[in-house]
């Protein structure tokens, strides 16, 4: 049966979206209900599935989006059975390296995912030879097109360092059958461009093909999509997003035009827009709109639309007394304005300066807690297993969790087949089970995992030294944690290896958020506070499209904010031994009518 719904649920630009047949370029102005209008195309979707053949293809920028729109589908009382969802990286690896990678002489005789710890390692030794030239392995993001690998380095005095740097990294990855985020692309691509009987196969099983941020979408992943869409005209795209935050395109991000979306496919496209906002006040949405690079309209439609907004821009306070400026204007958000905590984010452009900010903050409000970088004692591995395994670990069952625990039960039993395991009895239900029936009393974040996961392969009869794939994981996440963890702790935050600073990380964000501008893109909150935005930060410094780069960061940090915003340049912050950062230009030479705070 059809998916329906009450004439009030979505506006008549959404409906419209959702109910169009074919292939659909969808821009989506900030706060205008993107994510609520792709969870109800792919809920109509599914509903209209015929075949137990057919899925449907949902691709997203991050897990986290993947986990909040299945679970939004499964609350509207549609099945999810014949949904995939997922980043681009879990798809081409689930769907095309691991069926066909037979056919791909750098893979057919096996394989292995590098985890991000051991990833990292790899680079910094391979960065150690050119410390002389300050290269280090935040230097060496890349990406790949279909003609190779590019550096995403625009430091010209790096430069080369960095591109032998790439060359040998990637060499050794080769040597190693090895391969990480970027090469998931590379193969992918490459199996599917020279095989079409694997785009056929692809186009066959998806009725449809949904893209989530279209503007971060690199230019591979439109390549791997087309290939697949051109194969049949049996499948359609769906695919929504908003030029105006395309602030990855120095990794790769390609905020692709409708026209050549057109060519690369094959395809016809309705152009659709949605264009209320229903996230800001009107005060918040004009600020912001003076950033909009494409000039598409922006309609106020929040029911705070009318609300007084604060909105200032300090560039006088210094460097060593920005906390301090940061803390008053918490305080007066929580105290006088009322505003929760967990509706104020503090943003900045680059995750050094947060961290410290981060536990500057801690210390002197005690009263609040900080969610943000470098408060987090263990990494975020989510293709490493005892990560996965960690989930369960560190989250209590409850009925809101259930399907999402569910979910990652699923998951376990999935890469356990792939590491060779086949235990007939278990099952998403007994994997709860066992889980959940692990009682330990131990407070400290570690070794309550250590007990943990020697339990569950107690339970589950699984001798780990039979299988060296997910021995080679354990100690990754082990020595990853406990160097985050040491690394904390010298920075003077003891607590942080206690058990509850482990399960803060899974549970819903209470305090206020600590985040980068990249970071905090697609989230939104009563108040935000940024500060870094100084030239050569905002934009970077290496930016060769700098102006319209900035434009493009400040777009997004206003559009995050429903009530207030507050925006700081701090004077004093060294660039050079004897040269300070300048306030970032184009928000200098903005003339608004800020309000005095």
């Amino acid at each position: 049966m059809t998916f329906v719904w009450d004439e009030n649920e979505l506006n008549t630009e959404q409906a419209i979206a959702v109910r169009t047949p074919g292939n659909v370029f969808l821009i989506a102005c900030p706060g205008s209900g993107k994510t609520k209008t792709l969870t109800y195309k792919i809920a109509y979707e599914l509903s209209r599935i015929n075949s137990h053949r057919k899925f449907v293809l949902a691709i997203t920028y991050t897990n986290r989006a993947a986990d909040e729109i299945r679970e939004r589908v499964e609350n509207l009382g549609v099945d999810s059975t014949q949904l995939w969802i997922g980043t681009i990286h879990a798809f081409c690896l689930e769907w095309i390296i691991k069926p066909y990678s037979i056919y791909e002489p750098a893979l057919s005789k096996g394989y292995s995912i590098i985890d991000l710890h051991d990833r990292e390692k790899l680079l910094e030794e391979l960065c150690a030879p050119y410390k002389a030239s300050k290269v280090s392995i935040y230097d060496c993001d890349f990406y790949f097109t279909s003609k190779g690998y590019r550096s995403a380095c625009k430091d010209t005095r790096k430069k080369a360092a960095v591109d032998q740097v790439i060359v040998a990294y990637l060499a050794y990855l080769k040597e190693y059958r090895l391969l990480d985020f970027e090469l998931m692309l590379w193969y992918a691509y490459r199996l599917i461009a020279g095989n079409g009987s694997i785009c056929k196969s692809l186009s066959g099983i998806f009725k449809d093909i949904l893209i989530d941020e279209f503007q971060d979408t690199k230019e591979l992943q439109y390549e791997i999509i087309s290939l697949i869409l051109r194969a049949t005209n049996e499948t359609s795209l769906f695919i929504v997003g908003d030029p105006n935050q395309a602030i990855y395109e120095s990794l790769g991000g390609y905020p692709i035009a409708i026209d050549d979306l057109k060519n690369m496919t094959g395809h016809e496209f309705s152009e659709l827009e949605l264009s209320k906002n229903y996230r800001s006040s009107e005060r918040i949405i004009s600020y912001f709109s003076h950033f909009n690079l494409n000039k598409k309209n922006i309609e106020p439609a929040s029911k705070n639309k009318d609300y007084p907004s604060i909105i200032c821009y300090n560039s006088t306070v210094e460097r060593d007394n920005l906390v301090d400026e940061i803390i008053r204007i918490i305080q007066h958000n929580i105290n006088v304005v009322g505003i929760p905590p967990k509706e104020i984010c503090i943003i900045a452009p680059w995750w050094v300066h947060l961290a410290s900010t981060c536990r500057r903050l801690s210390s002197a409000m005690p009263e609040c807690t900080f969610d943000g970088p470098g408060m987090v004692p263990f990494a975020r591995d989510f293709e490493n297993f005892w990560f996965k395994v960690s989930r369960l670990a560190l989250t209590e069952p409850s009925p809101g969790m259930y399907i999402r625990r569910m979910r990652w039960a699923r998951e376990l039993l999935g890469d356990l087949h792939l590491a060779g395991l086949h235990i007939d009895e278990l099952t998403n239900k007994s994997v709860l089970r066992v889980c959940n029936s692990i009682k330990i009393a131990e407070q400290d974040g570690l070794l309550y995992l250590q007990i943990f996961f020697e339990r569950f392969l107690a339970e589950i009869k699984v001798d780990l030294k039979h299988y060296p794939s997910l021995a080679q994981q354990k100690t990754a996440f082990f020595e990853s944690s406990e160097k985050q963890v040491e690394k904390l702790k010298k920075e003077g935050i003891d607590e942080i290896g206690d058990i509850k600073y482990f399960k803060k990380l899974f549970e819903a964000r209470k305090g206020i958020t600590v985040s980068t501008i990249h970071g905090v893109k697609g989230a939104e909150f009563e108040v935000v506070i940024a500060y870094g935005l100084l030239e050569g930060m905002v934009p970077h410094f290496s930016d060769e499209n700098g102006d319209e780069s900035a434009q493009k960061l400040l777009y997004v940090i206003g559009s995050r904010a429903k009530k207030n915003l507050f925006l700081i340049s701090e004077s004093g912050r060294k660039r050079y031994k004897d040269v300070c950062y300048e306030p970032t230009a184009r928000l200098k030479n903005y003339i608004f009518a800020y309000n005095q705070f």
